[in-house]
């Protein structure tokens, strides 16, 4: 582009907003240069890091714990694209959830660094100073799933049947699966972890799921024109991330939680009866449940891994 021609572009583009050109011009004149540090802010970043034990590996688990939710982030950016689009294409749809799978399978592959990358008996000392926090407390995973299915698939298998899409926000809240990690259905007491959780972003969840309850990823592809549903390329992307997120990732987690747990024997810092609530097998957490076959849903958490089929 010649120079007057970007002059008369940049022009045009500040008188839409009100901004003379020169004062712009004068306003570069007197910026300073842009640099790495303060654009990624770094010295920020690195500062978020505040250990409250002196042992050496739980700086460890907390750098860990933020780059999965920097990952999060990512992901909900990702999601937000198609949500709110005007209109999507079977080719955007795809290409945006597989970046969102790509950042799956780099937290699900990541957990090698929780696995191999702190001692044990370290971890045991500083996960004490951590009760009743938990990994449970992501608010943005929690947004991840809202905005991925209809809350039916995140609704507490035991109460399904008893839940529509009649049924008021806070009551479908009240039922949701990881509810069990903190919640005594028996007495209806609800441990501090959920207290405290629900005392935070309660309100703001529930504004997160009526906004996308239309245009979550499960009703956006059910919006889809019939051939655009039935485009191969995109039902296989949709399947590679449900099965990234529900399986591969949860496992991921679930592994590690028992390398440092044990059996069982240890509870999870909030409490939680951590084997039964994170094992995929039990609440069959599955995004596009019509994506699958009954066998599928049957084996969800238990067959290989890898193994699910390919549409071809």
């Amino acid at each position: 582009m010649e120079r007057d021609e970007l002059l008369q572009e940049i022009e045009d583009k500040y008188k839409k907003l009100g901004v003379p050109l020169n004062t712009m011009l004068e306003g570069l004149l007197w910026s300073t240069p842009t640099t790495y540090w303060d654009y990624i802010q770094t010295d920020a970043l690195l500062g978020l890091q505040i250990p409250r034990t002196t042992e050496k590996d739980e700086m460890v688990f907390i750098m860990y714990h933020q780059v999965n939710e920097l990952l999060f982030k990512m992901i909900l950016w990702e999601i937000d694209q198609v949500a709110t689009s005007d209109t999507i294409s079977p080719e955007k749809f795809e290409k945006h959830l597989l970046r969102v799978s790509r950042y799956f399978d780099m937290l699900s592959s990541s957990f090698t660094v929780m696995m191999n990358g702190m001692d044990v008996d370290q971890y045991l000392k500083f996960r004490n100073t951590l009760a009743p926090a938990s990994g449970f407390q992501s608010a943005q995973y929690r947004k991840i799933e809202f905005a991925s299915t209809e809350l039916i698939n995140l609704i507490d298998a035991r109460f399904r049947k008893t839940i529509d899409r009649n049924t008021p926000f806070k009551n479908a809240f009240d039922h949701l699966y990881w509810q069990a990690a903190g919640k005594n259905y028996e007495t209806g007491e609800k441990s501090i972890l959920l207290k405290l959780f629900e005392k935070k972003y309660m309100g703001d969840f529930i504004d997160f799921m009526e906004d996308y309850n239309e245009i979550n990823l499960s009703k956006r592809f059910k919006q889809l024109p019939k051939e655009s549903k039935e485009n191969k390329a995109l039902i296989n992307a949709m399947r590679h991330y449900d099965h990234t997120v529900n399986v591969k990732w949860v496992m991921a987690h679930y592994n590690a939680a028992n390398k440092y747990l044990g059996d069982g024997d240890i509870e999870a810092t909030g409490g939680s009866n951590w084997q039964k609530y994170m094992h995929p097998r039990y609440q069959k957490r599955i995004f596009f449940p019509e994506l699958w076959s009954e066998t599928e849903i049957e084996n969800w958490g238990i067959t290989n891994l890898d193994g699910y089929e390919i549409v071809s």
